[in-house]
């Protein structure tokens, strides 16, 4: 019996030393791939992962003299100060709003213009085209705004178009009602050419006889669309629409503050902007904290959740 016991210990240990070696040799193999993959490791270290220490503010009432392991703890009192303030349920309502309104009309969009894009058979044509489309993601955030506020002024160009059926031009940068509609519009406009590439590139992968053969059978182009392209990249799409999904609440601050006026802020203010003036502007980091906490958890929760949900609809495939 011990004698049994001693063999199965020592098998046990050479096999832990074979997975060691083995693991060893693979590393010593392909040390170069890890050597490449060190810089943005470290970077992801230093940018992403480091910074987290600073969360704990959220937690503090924290005093810049005293710092962060000096300033007394609160507990969740900025917490709860954000979720009964006046202003949570406008706050939170308006990014919810902007967020999926965001998501239902943008996501479809790259999708369309890659199907489309896929039909294009003349080279050049294809190329041009895509450079058309791919053009306005290179336009600076800032630019697109100055744009905005020219174009939809009251003496621009569309309100002067108005003026000749309605005889009154429309305050779109002023009027709450319009601010998302012209904050979605745009970027669509910005970012839907840039967004169809991912799913160009799956589209290529596809055979042409496939499409030759279900021509022969008699399938017209919306049935080859439906049966071979959509199958191609549904699971891109699957992918995509998770990270989408998942960053829901963190709409783009810089282009929502650019965007706000003193008359439009009902609908424009939004959690970013929110942090950034009670954090930078008032000086109040801790409560500033609190709330970009809040509104990261709430990503995780909606990451997980969508994740699960589209695995349960798509096969099992999902972000993991």
């Amino acid at each position: 019996m011990e004698n049994t016991v001693k063999v199965d210990q020592r098998a046990a240990v050479l096999k832990r030393r074979s997975s060691a070696g083995r693991i060893f040799d693979f590393l010593k193999k392909n040390y170069f791939l890890y050597v490449l993959l060190a810089p943005a490791l470290i970077l992801t270290l230093i940018f992403k992962y480091v910074p987290m220490y600073g969360a704990i503010i959220a937690f503090k009432d924290f005093s810049p003299i005293r710092g962060i392991m000096g300033s007394p703890w609160v507990g969740l009192k900025h917490f709860e100060k954000f979720l009964y303030s006046p202003n949570f349920d406008v706050i939170f309502m308006n990014t919810l709003k902007l967020s999926f309104l965001g998501l239902i009309f943008s996501f479809p969009v790259p999708i369309l213009l890659a199907l489309m894009l896929n039909q294009v058979r003349k080279t050049a044509v294809k190329k041009n085209v895509q450079l058309f489309l791919y053009a306005p993601n290179f336009i600076s955030v800032v630019v697109i705004v100055g744009m905005l506020f020219i174009f939809l002024s009251p003496t621009g160009p569309i309100n002067q178009i108005l003026m000749h059926f309605t005889g009154r031009p429309l305050m779109f940068m002023s009027e709450p009602e319009y601010f998302r509609w012209i904050y979605i519009l745009s970027d669509i406009w910005q970012g839907a050419g840039w967004a169809s590439i991912i799913y160009v590139a799956a589209l290529a992968n596809v055979d042409p006889e496939l499409h030759h053969a279900a021509s022969l059978d008699g399938a017209n182009l919306l049935q080859r669309i439906r049966n071979i392209d959509l199958p191609t990249i549904r699971p891109i799409m699957a992918i995509v629409f998770i990270l989408a999904a998942g960053g829901i609440m963190s709409i783009g601050f810089e282009k929502a503050y650019l965007m706000q006026t003193s008359m439009n802020l009902p609908a424009s203010e939004i959690i970013a902007t929110y942090v950034y003036k009670v954090g930078l502007q008032s000086g109040d980091y801790a409560y500033s904290a609190a709330v970009g906490l809040f509104n990261s958890v709430i990503n995780v929760i909606l990451l997980l959740t969508v994740n699960f949900i589209v695995k349960k609809l798509n096969e099992g495939e999902g972000l993991y």
